[in-house]
C-alpha cells in the first residue's frame, strides 16, 4: 500500500459572531474561517477562480431546515463542484469545523481523497459529493510540486548558483523532478 498523506493540515474554525439577514453576506467571513479553502475538498479556492466562484454550503441543507439558512454554525465556504453534487441530500455527512477530517479521509500518492472504509459516512460523503474525482488530486499534487519548487529557489536564493549548490540543494531539485515526471506519467494516464 503506498503512503497514506494528511487529508488537510490546517483545520476550519468558524468564528463570526454577526448576525446577517441574508447568509450571503457571511461570505467573506467563511473565506476566512475556512482558510480561503472548500470545507469539504480543502482545494483552495484560487483554483477553482477565487472567492467570487466559492459557494456557501448549507450543512444541513436550507429547503429541509429552513430556520438555519442564516445560521452562521450551518455554512460551510465550498467550492461549487461539491456544493452542487450535494444539492439538498440529507444523507448524512461531517461538518468540517467539528470533526478532524484526518480521521475520516486520507490522500493517496497523487492527492486522491479516500475515506477510510472504516467510515461509513465518509464512505458515502464521497459517493454523494464526488469528492473521489481526480481534480482534487491534481489541485493537492500542483501544491506540493509548488512547495517544493519554493524550497528549491529559496536554497537558491541564498546566494548559491547551481553549479554551486551543494548535495542537498541538488537532492530537493531531483525530488521536485522526480515528483513532477512521476505525476505527468499519471496524468497521461488518466486521458
Amino acid at each position: 500500500m503506498s503512503e497514506i498523506r494528511k487529508f488537510r493540515t490546517a483545520h476550519p474554525k468558524r468564528t463570526c459572531t454577526k448576525l446577517y439577514e441574508n447568509y450571503s453576506q457571511y461570505k467573506d467571513y467563511l473565506a476566512a474561517d475556512f482558510n480561503g479553502r472548500c470545507g469539504y475538498t480543502d482545494c483552495p479556492d484560487y483554483f477553482f477562480g477565487g472567492k467570487r466562484t466559492f459557494h456557501i454550503d448549507h450543512f444541513k441543507p436550507k429547503v429541509h431546515f429552513k430556520e438555519l439558512e442564516n445560521n452562521y454554525a450551518n455554512l460551510v465556504y465550498s467550492c461549487s463542484y461539491v456544493n452542487i453534487k450535494k444539492s439538498k441530500s440529507t444523507v448524512e455527512i461531517l461538518d468540517p469545523c467539528e470533526i478532524d477530517f484526518n480521521e475520516h479521509f486520507y490522500r493517496d500518492e497523487y492527492g486522491n481523497i479516500i475515506p477510510y472504509p472504516t467510515s461509513n459516512v465518509a464512505c458515502e460523503m464521497s459517493r454523494i459529493m464526488g469528492l473521489q474525482l481526480s481534480r482534487y488530486g491534481i489541485v493537492w499534487m500542483l501544491e506540493n510540486l509548488e512547495k517544493l519548487k519554493q524550497a528549491v529557489y529559496e536554497f537558491c536564493e541564498g546566494g548559491n548558483e547551481f553549479a554551486d549548490c551543494d548535495q542537498d540543494a541538488l537532492i530537493l531539485h531531483a525530488k521536485l523532478c522526480n515528483a513532477y515526471d512521476q505525476y505527468m506519467r499519471y496524468l497521461r494516464l488518466e486521458l
